[in-house]
């Protein structure tokens, strides 16, 4: 194909396979390919130039500074959102961002992703947030915790104590004022971070592909660092609530039938959508005890299982070890992520370049808490087991 009808992935593609088979190439074949690759890279800077040109018109587009005037900020707004999305999930917006993420925020690819009207920040294409999506959906805990965008340290009050409402019967005395004690989580935001290594050859995939690799990748590891840290917040809550921190129920008992019963009588009324978090091999031995007594029921009372390994299984857990969380993560826990949900990545091309190995580290800005008092129970494993 010809280079001047190459589109940027295109030609990346071929720099690639240049450089590839570069270094056993002959005298005469080394000159070709180093011609080749002059007329490349002057094809994929043209291409940028070409996308920095479009994204300007766009934002001119979007603005009302060419075309029809705008009159009304609902005009602005859906001017916005049509031009700007189509944009944003175009071919050359795409590799263009595959690049940006690459080369450490250049600032030509800067100029080029930076089209949201008056916000000065870079939009991912959509794909990116579906990739994002499913990693927290993948990920069962995450999937199922409240999240939120809210800048800074987020403090959340809970209820201690407080008396319920009662009938009052006109013309009889007033009611008792309620006594109400609360307590107040803080939850501070921190970096969770992945990082991997991957290979030249991934590194010269081009937009989309690349794109999709390293997200599926990372921000799936990360959404399971999340849930780990979350469980083992759970498991460590006080069986009285404090002034900083909701408490959980805490009771001793082996996999059987009734177990996971006793744990939903222990929740608070407004866990009203409790799961079960245990271990694979705990899940084993729940019916193993189902088997073994011939129960024709559900010992899991009819409750999704949600699988996570952190938590020790029942058959290796020590004496008073928490085996078993049973809970509402939609009315307990809280996730936020003061900067968005988006994976924010940094590459390091120099550590194992003598290995044609690139560093690829992913972090994320996120608080994580428990936010409601006994919205958890906590199953440990019993000192004797008669």
């Amino acid at each position: 194909m010809n280079i001047e009808e190459m589109n940027f992935e295109q030609v990346e593609l071929r720099i690639s396979e240049i450089r590839n088979s570069i270094e056993s190439a002959d005298v005469e074949t080394l000159e070709s390919m180093n011609s080749e690759l002059d007329k490349l890279e002057e094809r994929k800077k043209a291409l940028k130039d070409e996308a920095i040109a479009h994204a300007e018109e766009a934002r001119k587009i979007a603005e009302g500074e060419i075309g029809e005037t705008i009159k009304t900020f609902d005009d602005l707004e859906g001017r916005t959102m049509v031009d700007i999305k189509e944009f944003r999930n175009s071919e050359v917006y795409v590799n263009a961002y595959a690049e940006y993420i690459k080369t450490g925020k250049d600032e030509e690819l800067r100029a080029l992703l930076t089209t949201n009207v008056g916000s000065g920040t870079i939009a991912v294409p959509d794909f990116v947030y579906e990739e994002i999506k499913t990693a927290w959906d993948s990920e069962d805990i995450m999937a199922l915790v409240k999240k939120v965008n809210l800048k800074g340290n987020l403090k959340i009050q809970f209820e201690i104590a407080g008396t319920e409402a009662v009938f009052h019967t006109e013309g009889t005395g007033a009611i008792d004022e309620e006594v109400l004690t609360m307590g107040i989580v803080t939850l501070v935001p921190s970096f969770a971070k992945k990082f991997i290594s991957i290979s030249d050859e991934v590194v010269s995939l081009a937009g989309e592909a690349f794109l999709r690799y390293i997200y599926s990748e990372i921000a799936y590891k990360i959404a399971k660092l999340l849930a780990d840290t979350l469980v083992a917040q759970i498991a460590a809550l006080p069986q009285s609530a404090t002034a900083t921190s909701p408490s959980a129920a805490k009771i001793a008992l082996a996999p059987a039938l009734g177990t996971v019963a006793t744990a939903v009588a222990n929740l608070s009324d407004e866990a009203s959508q409790p799961v079960i978090i245990m271990n694979k091999l705990t899940w084993a031995a729940f019916k193993e005890a189902q088997y073994a007594g011939n129960y024709g029921v559900d010992i899991f009372e009819g409750l999704a299982v949600k699988f996570n390994n952190s938590l020790p299984a029942y058959g290796t857990a020590d004496a008073g070890a928490v085996y078993m969380i049973v809970g509402d993560l939609g009315q307990g826990a809280i996730a936020n992520f003061p900067n968005g949900d988006d994976v924010d990545f940094k590459f390091d091309d120099i550590t194992l370049a003598t290995s044609d190995l690139v560093r690829v580290i992913g972090k994320e800005y996120v608080a994580l808490g428990v936010v409601a008092d006994k919205a958890f129970t906590l199953v440990s494993k019993p000192t004797s087991v008669g």
